[in-house]
């Protein structure tokens, strides 16, 4: 601890659907109380290595590995690899004495949860996906709170007699409703035909960029403007189909907000950091479920915000430039009801979550 003030210990990496939610929640506790000590603990091989240096926030990174679930015969190192774990991780709770230790998904936040639970220190977790993953599942019986992207995974959970269950949404940055001006100039659109963002995250969606390649040369593809963000490890391969102001092809957009800002309908992924962005900004998705997510994650996920009436859910499957532009020409023909799925997806949205998620956390460190 720092004088009188705790020290708060958020546990979570390896992704970045793993540890931008830990940095919101930093960025909130900051805000919320200056005077605390927020701690980042990480993996060193996860994306939250090379992004830590230059935030600042004090941190540490640990010799966590994933569970591999393909390549199982990496996994005979992990009894070598435990020890050593784990010594990491006392030292870190040794040295930090934290007040409470938060847990945001990534197969660095297990271990550091349990090993505080063992010591007695209280700890919460956060859980994003429809269905919880393993860690969750495992650790909910000595969590004092749980914290859930979406309601539907209390269902699947058995906690503690003390484990208090909240559905607080993800954490994500708040929607700034002025941008939409300014990201039309910075695009060159004008609004007047309806804009579709297509992305598959910081590293792509194959199978998104190829059917989106095939569709947008059509003619019916004239009618939407589209802003593309094909991943930089494919963005070579794609960047010929760059023909502004109608196809904007991009590597990453940075801010993605500008383009949140815009968009009528998103093509995307059914991870939950950015099914939680498009529903704080009330955007429309088509959701294509990575199918070699663990667990198959993400089809609770889109089933979700399809019940909601938020989605329109597309298997990875039935995936096909043909497939699209049925979709989005029937989405043209019924402009109402994509105003009807923006409605959805707004009522699932919770721009606040880092906040109240803050509050939480204080309640808990009182």
């Amino acid at each position: 601890m720092s004088g009188s003030s705790p020290t708060i210990l958020l546990a979570g990496g390896g992704t970045g659907g793993h540890f931008m939610p830990a940095l919101a929640i930093a960025a909130a506790l900051r805000r919320a109380y200056p005077d605390w000590r927020v701690v980042l603990v990480g993996a060193k091989r996860g994306v939250e290595a090379t992004i830590l240096p230059g935030r600042d926030y004090p941190f540490h990174l640990l010799s966590a590995e994933p569970i591999y679930r393909r390549e199982w015969w990496k996994n005979l190192r992990w009894p070598f690899l435990a020890a050593r774990l784990l010594g990491e991780v006392g030292a870190v709770l040794d040295e930090e004495r934290p007040a409470l230790v938060v847990g945001t998904g990534g197969y660095v936040s297990g271990p550091v949860l349990w090993r505080a639970a063992r010591r007695g220190l209280p700890t919460a977790v956060l859980e994003l996906n429809a269905y919880p993953g393993l860690a969750t599942r495992w650790l909910a019986r000595s969590a004092r709170e749980i914290w859930l992207g979406l309601a539907e995974a209390g269902a699947h959970l058995r906690v503690g007699s003390r484990t208090t269950v909240v559905e607080t949404g993800a954490p994500v940055d708040p929607p700034d409703r002025d941008r939409g001006g300014p990201a039309l100039l910075r695009f060159g659109l004008t609004g007047e035909r309806p804009i579709l963002l297509v992305t598959g995250g910081s590293q792509g969606a194959r199978a998104i960029n190829a059917a989106v390649a095939d569709w947008v040369h059509r003619p019916s593809a004239r009618d939407w403007q589209v802003l593309w963000a094909t991943g930089r490890s494919t963005y070579r391969d794609y960047q010929r189909h760059h023909a502004p102001p109608d196809v904007q092809v991009f590597d990453f957009l940075d801010p993605m907000a500008d383009a949140y800002a815009v968009a009528d309908l998103a093509i995307s992924r059914a991870g939950m950091m950015t099914i939680s962005e498009l529903c704080a900004w009330g955007i429309p998705s088509i959701l294509i479920p990575l199918p070699t997510a663990a667990a198959d994650h993400q089809t609770p996920n889109a089933k979700a915000l399809v019940d909601a009436g938020a989605a329109i859910r597309l298997p990875q499957s039935d995936l096909s430039a043909d497939r699209l532009a049925s979709l989005l020409d029937g989405l043209l023909r019924e402009r109402s009801r994509l105003g009807l799925m923006a409605a959805a997806a707004r009522s699932r949205g919770h721009p606040d979550a880092a906040g109240r998620i803050a509050t939480r956390i204080g309640v808990l460190s009182g």
